[in-house]
């Protein structure tokens, strides 16, 4: 692994978990700059990209250095590197220089953009692609609303999943090389994974024509899909059909809601967004999230309480 940062550590950390021998490549002058990010040689974001590997330390750009990593790459199955568009090709360590060392040599590389197109030397960073990538214009509360405003998500769902993508995609080529005996090279893209985690976003768009609106922790097609205020905090309602939605009616003691012509069905109930949610709001608001939780477990509505991460990790 010639990864820094998250993305290609991450693929390389999946891989050991997954039980391979994964030897990460770092600069003397300090190793992977994460290492160091919040003080200490080990700090949380090293921490949580990095284990299960072995490390060693190499200056590519000393002739004695790649010839070393030239032999260690002659007996291994996989390189994985984030380095910028075109920076391995310059110290002779790009995949036609080292498919020739070995030809059954799986090439992952990483880069914000890829290694074909007009961006494909600019520098790529997760904030930046969740904005590109659409992310952020179906992230956050809308405009007009309070704290209204595109927002990144919590974690950065950029760099994770192309660091998954690149994983599977590993995977596929080892399955792949069974058959051919040849390696290949892989290109994972920041922009690309993002705009594929887009998911049914992509659809909506692509089925409507319209882009897609930020709504907050509303459900674009799913409706009640939300979390509800109670009496001393939230809950989380999770409807994904029609029956769960009649179960949730029935549990509140308000049949009239399944059979209402404006809420019977999902469609309908998307279409009546406005008014369901002022209706079941006024209800949840009675009662504690605890009492909730427990109502609705004992019904079979999915659902559950907003957690912090104490909580998280109290969980049975």
């Amino acid at each position: 692994e010639l990864g820094t940062m998250i993305t290609a550590p991450l693929a390389g950390m999946m891989l050991a978990d997954l039980g391979a021998e994964v030897v990460k490549v770092e600069h003397p002058d300090g190793g992977d700059p994460f290492r160091s990010f919040r003080g200490g040689f080990y700090s949380p974001h090293f921490v949580a990209y990095n284990r299960g590997k072995r490390s060693i330390k190499l200056d590519l750009s000393k002739k004695e250095a790649r010839e070393m990593l030239g032999r260690l790459i002659a007996r291994s199955d996989v390189l994985i590197e984030n380095y910028k568009f075109g920076d391995l090709d310059r110290y002779g360590l790009g995949y036609k220089d080292l498919s020739t060392i070995n030809p059954r040599l799986i090439y992952c590389s990483v880069t914000g953009f890829g290694q074909t197109g007009p961006y494909r030397e600019h520098p790529g960073y997760d904030f930046m692609i969740q904005g590109m990538g659409g992310m952020m214009s179906v992230t956050g509360e809308p405009d007009g609303a309070p704290g209204g405003g595109p927002q990144r998500a919590g974690v950065p769902v950029a760099d994770i999943i192309t660091g998954m993508y690149a994983s599977i995609a590993i995977c596929a080529a080892i399955a792949g090389r069974a058959e051919t005996g040849r390696g290949q090279h892989l290109d994972l893209a920041l922009l690309d994974s993002q705009i594929a985690l887009l998911a049914y976003q992509n659809t909506n768009f692509f089925s409507t024509g319209v882009p897609p609106k930020r709504i907050g922790n509303l459900h674009p097609n799913i409706v009640p899909y939300q979390p509800f205020r109670t009496a001393d905090g939230s809950v989380i309602v999770a409807c994904g059909n029609d029956n769960l939605y009649q179960k949730l009616c029935t549990m509140m003691n308000r049949p009239d809601l399944a059979t209402d012509p404006r809420f019977a069905s999902n469609g309908k109930r998307v279409e009546n967004r406005v008014e369901i949610t002022a209706v079941l709001q006024e209800i949840f608001s009675t009662r504690s999230t605890k009492e909730w939780v427990a109502a609705l477990e004992q019904a079979g509505v999915p659902n559950g309480p907003i957690n912090d991460l104490a909580q998280v990790f109290e969980e049975p």
